[in-house]
């Protein structure tokens, strides 16, 4: 007689060949469909094996749930039957309707280490089901959360990275299948397209007062918005979700109406709809009666606490969200300084609404990072602060505005501080999209591993949007992990050819992997007006053409020395120039150049890391 039984979809074969191995050599009789000989009838010969097996291992995996998983599905249903079924993840995926009662063992990222706990679960969950006795209780398998854990997590990046995908929910709590959702973007049937930025507006509010719900998955903006004209099944499935908020609204002369409604991602059927009409300054008390409702749709039971956090940093005043909504949008887009005059009207209008304070604090951080120096960098700073501590303090519990306190401090080379920031923020919020970037990003500069599972808690949140390649390349490189790097800058670089982020990381990774002729292609390639081009083509010419480098240096010199200070530390240094690299560091500290956040981890700082003057510098900004 067969132990074990393999269900697997044929596509993951090299996938679950190292799961096949580990069993066997821990003395477990595996068939799996290799074991189909030439001129066998594979049918007759794998409902013989399914019959017999005393356990049924099924993978679940993106493949195996998707429409051609039918195999699959039809071998999950028969070992339910016989109370052989075993289920496994390789993939961050819920198995299908009807499969979920039984708890499936999370093997993504597992690379074939037999004393991996994660591997020790399934054998011992196998070896119960042959037994016929209890399965033993499932070993969590969790990324750390919080920055109040500084240590860094050793093992390959697929495999941390994998591990903080499929903990999106482990990270709170051990969340029922059914408790994820994708807010869509609401119609907007005012009849007037300028009047998109409320209607998608009043959406995201939703998410961000669904965020707050610690057990909730909630998908992010980018994604969900890209699924504005998909039908519910799609939208679901894309998103990685179990249920859709879709819904519409109109503003009328004093009134507001807003249709809501929750739909099953599977079945399509409504799960709880509800049309709101009420006066335009009830638009608050509508949000948070929608927040609720989904929850309680969800079986999610919401205490007094938690629903008055719902609404927290809210406003009544239409005027006030009006000019918010429309102010946030800008800063979407970019156009900072405009966006900050819509979020002045804003708080003109409510001087209590916490949220434009957070945006406008962000928005003076973004100003303040690529335009302003000297004097003016440090005012802009100092009022940004001034702002994300105002909206702390109307908000105490907010992540988006402890978050925004951390980027000020960052920009303000005051990592101590920042560090606690972004900290408060993870634990007041850390579902939210905006939250968990910033805070991985600050993590990866300060060259902690944690940053990993959080951009991947972070994608599988946001599993559409095109520069998560990008983003995941600049982290990889502030991790030293080049290979890597490389290879997410080139799969960003596929879908933006000329993105100068994905080119910075390209060049780096590929400078600190002793590959100056490919580092000065992609230096090239970046704009001239910025920076980072001269003082990459200087690196990457340093040790092949030092005439080059010196041209590059000179003309970085010449035109950034007012504002890229850092940069030209990063050349002397990579050229070999100590003295130079510390007299530009020196000044990029007193330029407040927002570069040094990078001091700790940056590959051109490597030459000059051993000099005992270098000890001070990461001392001097605060680097845990």
């Amino acid at each position: 007689m067969t132990d074990l039984f393999v269900s697997y979809k044929s596509e993951d074969r090299a996938r679950v060949a190292p799961l096949v191995a580990a069993l066997e050599a821990d003395g477990i009789s595996v068939w799996w469909d290799t074991h189909i000989g030439s001129g066998s009838s594979w049918r007759e010969s794998i409902e013989t094996n399914l019959s017999r097996a005393g356990c049924v291992l099924v993978v679940w995996s993106e493949r195996s749930v998707g429409s051609e998983g039918s195999f699959v599905r039809d071998e999950a249903t028969r070992s339910l039957r016989r109370g052989t079924y075993l289920p496994v993840r390789i993939d961050p995926v819920e198995p299908p309707l009807g499969f979920g009662e039984t708890q499936a063992a999370s093997l993504i990222g597992w690379r074939g280490d037999r004393k991996d706990p994660r591997y020790l679960e399934v054998l011992g969950a196998a070896r119960a089901v042959l037994a016929g006795t209890p399965r033993p209780s499932p070993q969590a398998y969790q990324a750390k959360r919080g920055l109040d854990r500084r240590l860094v997590i050793g093992g390959s990046v697929a495999a941390v990275a994998a591990a903080g995908a499929g903990g999106w929910w482990a990270l709170h709590r051990q969340g029922a299948p059914g408790d994820s959702v994708a807010v869509l973007p609401f119609e907007n049937l005012s009849g007037d397209p300028t009047q998109a930025y409320f209607s998608d507006g009043i959406a995201e509010e939703l998410r961000d007062a669904l965020t707050r719900i610690a057990s909730l998955k909630v998908a992010a903006r980018t994604s969900s918005e890209l699924m504005r004209d998909a039908d519910v099944a799609t939208a679901a499935a894309k998103l990685g979700v179990a249920n859709i908020l879709t819904g519409s609204v109109r503003r009328g002369s004093g009134t507001l109406r807003i249709n809501a409604q929750l739909v099953d991602g599977v079945s399509g059927l409504t799960r709880w709809s509800e049309a709101y009409t009420r006066p335009i300054g009830d638009a608050l008390a509508i949000q948070t009666g929608i927040a609720e409702s989904v929850a309680s749709a969800l079986s999610i039971t919401l205490g007094g606490v938690q629903k008055a956090l719902l609404a927290v940093g809210g406003t009544n005043n239409p005027r006030a969200r009006d000019a918010y909504l429309q102010g946030v949008e800008l800063v979407r887009k970019n156009e900072n300084e405009r966006a900050i005059e819509l979020l002045n009207a804003a708080i003109a209008a409510d001087p209590n609404f916490a949220k434009p304070y957070a945006s406008r604090a962000d928005a003076r951080v973004i100003i303040a990072a690529k335009s302003l120096g000297g004097g003016a960098l440090r005012a802009e700073l100092t009022n940004a602060e001034a702002d994300a501590r105002r909206a702390i303090s109307l908000a105490p519990n907010w992540g988006p505005a402890l978050s925004a306190l951390g980027a000020v401090l960052e920009n303000r080379l005051d990592l101590r501080g920042a560090a606690s920031a972004f900290d408060a923020a993870l634990k007041a919020s850390a579902n939210d999209a905006v939250v968990l970037r910033k805070a991985a990003n600050f993590l990866a500069r300060q060259g902690n591993r944690e940053a990993i599972a959080l951009y991947s808690r972070l994608e599988a949140s946001d599993p559409l949007r095109a520069r998560n390649p990008i983003s995941r390349a600049a982290m990889l490189v502030n991790l030293g992990l080049f290979d890597d790097a490389i290879t997410s800058a080139q799969a960003g670089l596929a879908s933006f050819p000329n993105d100068p982020p994905a080119l910075y990381a390209l060049a780096l990774a590929q400078l600190a992997k002793g590959q100056p002729v490919e580092a000065l292609k992609a230096a090239k390639r970046i704009p001239p007006e910025l920076p980072f081009g001269p003082a990459y083509v200087a690196a990457a010419t340093a040790t092949t053409d030092r005439a080059a480098s010196d041209r590059a240096l000179k003309e970085l010199i010449d035109n950034h020395s007012d504002n890229a200070q850092y940069q030209i530390a990063e050349a002397h240094s990579w050229r070999g120039e100590k003295d130079a690299a510390f007299q530009a560091l020196g000044r990029a500290w007193d330029a407040l150049d927002p570069g040094l956040a990078n001091l700790k981890t940056d590959p051109l700082l490597v030459p000059i890391r051993s000099d005992p003057r270098f000890g001070e510098w990461p001392r001097k900004i605060g680097f845990s």
